[in-house]
């Protein structure tokens, strides 16, 4: 275990239980979020990326995407 996560525990344990409770929640549902999206990510083939990427291509020549420094 890493030591800002051991920090964040030993701070975590300071609170009401009822507090503790609905921080472990959002975490387990973060974590299980972090296994579906690298299954997901992992599951995708060449062909799906390939196909993303010329999609990319086509919207920037078509103009259909904006510089992020313009909405920033």
């Amino acid at each position: 275990m890493t030591k800002l996560l051991q920090e964040a525990i030993t701070q975590l344990q300071q609170l009401p239980d009822d507090t503790q409770d609905a921080i472990a929640s959002r975490l387990l549902a973060e974590l299980q979020d972090e296994v579906q999206w690298d299954a997901q990510f992992a599951a995708t083939t060449e062909q799906q990326w390939q196909a993303m990427a010329d999609q990319v291509r086509q919207d920037i020549a078509t103009g259909n995407v904006m510089p992020l420094d313009t909405i920033l």
